[in-house]
């Protein structure tokens, strides 16, 4: 019996060509690749979630956030996707807390993973199509693991299973590391494997912990059999794409290549995406979409468009830098919904999506707070559009798909501009789902309407010329249907703080200022007005003066 699964002996994937010409970063091949599917039109995306022991911190959004804005890209380019993120609910981590706080291991998983649902749902995360876990599948880790130990990939040992990475002949492709530089799980397992580098598929139950049945008695799953076994049974054998941070690269991942190859006899995934990984920041660069976010290759951002890399950031694909420097439960990451407390989840989403999903991304609250300043100019404008047109930005129809939304300009040169915003942000997002970039064009977009409502006076009390307007209407149009591609502007934001029985109360006393303000300027009292202006700018209120009144907004 041949014990080892070469290559050459898996079956070719099928696939289909692409409608449009997308480009994924394969960490298998270290390349940019064409995107093509298994299926025709039909994509399976699997991403790793996380292990519910602990609530969940931002470095936990990332994965998620990115990988929903991939999704909806994909279906707004005609694709029929699928997408599985998995709840790692038996592990050790989660026996330990369990038996600190004094509860089962159960009562532990279900309340963390009701944090983690409350937080994607939070930052607009409501295309995940299955959330399976590890303890409702039992059943399919047992029958993976022992066709594995019939095919000769795996041996029991004293109630535990291992993985025999020796007969893997590919072992260590997807993270480019030697066998010899391996290191396996030491403790009271080592003297139980075979290698070092041999893994466990199934570990033997100890007293008083939670357990399963099995031919090799009592015990529970290993980490990374989970998701193979899951993975399999909700996408298949080989499916297109298996995403999670950087830092699952090794060993999660090279172990999920290794024991789904050798039980299967092919590849588990045509495309392996990696996201950087979050990192404690001790400085803010500015932030805020000035230009153009193309990511050159190991390049950062421009940093006007996106958190700008320090000369301290590590570089894509870094591992070992990014994973010194990350933001973990171990590290005292503050829990995810303490920040939402201080701000949006739109803004937290655009803060991630700002840097391309490959780079780190350095975090501190005053980078969001440049976001959030950022995200004001996109606020601002669709208020402006509101008093010009009567219509609300976030009831526009938008195009679902992007054939639907193409169009051929006329001859206004605001109307031109605006379809190469267009095709400029599509260029970006076909690019390996280049967010950073998209954003950047969304910025130039927002500051091509601001100046093109300036020059035509549309806001002024007479009439605007109908023709202008529907310019107008079609750049907002066109920033709706872009936005809701990454997940951005499909519903008005409330922000942190500033709802409750006090509002109506704050509206009016705003009022009265605007209003003594106004007097002020008519009797030429200048330095009352001007008085009036900073006190309000000193505690965050900006007024804005129009044709038509006015306007006030809160700012950090």
């Amino acid at each position: 019996m041949n014990t080892t699964a070469p290559a050459a002996n898996r079956p070719a994937a099928a696939t289909s060509a692409p409608k449009y010409p997308l480009r994924v970063y394969n960490t298998l091949s270290k390349n940019k690749e064409p995107f093509t599917t298994l299926k025709p039109g039909k994509v399976g995306i699997y991403l790793c979630g996380p292990t519910v022991y602990k609530p969940s911190h931002i470095g936990h959004m990332v994965g998620p956030i990115i990988f929903d804005s991939i999704k909806r890209y994909l279906e707004y380019v005609g694709y029929d996707v699928t997408w599985v993120v998995n709840i790692t609910d038996v592990d050790d981590k989660l026996i330990n807390e369990a038996n600190k706080r004094g509860l089962t291991m159960a009562a532990v998983a279900e309340e963390m993973t009701a944090d983690y649902h409350r937080n994607l749902s939070a930052m607009g995360i409501d295309t995940i199509d299955h959330f399976p876990k590890a303890t409702e599948h039992m059943t399919e880790i047992i029958d993976f693991t022992q066709k594995l130990i019939d095919r000769g990939f795996a041996y029991a040992s004293d109630g535990d299973v291992f993985f025999d990475v020796g007969r893997d002949r590919e072992y260590g492709k997807l993270s480019g590391r030697s066998l010899e530089a391996m290191q396996g799980e030491g403790g009271g397992a080592a003297d139980r494997k075979k290698s070092s580098a041999d893994f466990a598929l199934w570990k033997g139950a100890k007293p008083g912990e939670p357990s399963w049945p099995s031919p090799w008695g009592a015990g529970r799953p290993g980490w990374h059999i989970e998701c193979s076994a899951m993975a399999g049974k909700l996408l298949g054998e080989t499916f297109d794409i298996h995403g999670g941070g950087l830092d699952l690269v090794f060993p999660h991942h090279e172990n999920e290549v290794a024991q789904s190859e050798c039980c299967h006899g092919k590849p588990l995934a045509t495309y392996w995406m990696h996201n950087g990984l979050m990192q404690a920041s001790g400085e803010a660069d500015k932030v805020g979409g000035g230009g153009r976010a193309r990511l050159a290759e190991g390049a950062a951002p421009a940093a006007t468009a996106a958190p700008a890399a320090t000369a301290t950031t590590p570089a894509a694909g870094d591992q070992a830098a990014q994973e010194a420097g990350k933001i973990g439960k171990s590290k005292g990451a503050q829990a995810f919904s303490e920040l939402l407390k201080k701000y949006a989840g739109e803004t937290i989403r655009f803060f991630l999506l700002a840097t391309h999903y490959r780079r780190p991304i350095d975090f501190s609250e005053e980078r969001i707070q440049e976001v959030e300043k950022g995200l004001d100019t996109f606020y601002r404008f669709f208020d402006r559009y509101k008093r010009v047109t009567g219509d609300d930005f976030y009831t526009l129809p938008a195009a679902a798909r992007r054939e639907q939304g193409d169009f051929t300009p006329s001859a206004d040169a605001t109307e031109q501009a605006i379809h190469e915003h267009r095709r400029k942000f599509h260029e970006a997002m076909d690019d390996d789902f280049n967010t950073g970039g998209g954003i950047g064009d969304l910025f130039e977009l927002v500051r091509l309407l601001n100046r093109f409502v300036d020059s035509e006076k549309l806001e002024s009390t007479g009439k605007s010329d109908a023709a202008k307007v529907a310019v107008l209407k079609r750049g907002a149009s066109v920033m709706r249907e872009l936005a809701n591609t990454v997940g951005l502007f499909r519903a008005p934001v409330q922000k942190p703080g500033t709802s409750g029985a006090g509002d109506e109360l704050v509206g009016k006393l705003m009022q009265l200022f605007i209003e003594v303000r106004a007097d002020a300027r008519k009797n030429k009292n200048f330095a009352t007005a001007d008085g009036i202006r900073k006190g309000l700018a000193a505690i965050g209120v900006v007024l804005e003066d129009r044709p038509d009144g006015t306007s006030w907004t809160v700012q950090k």
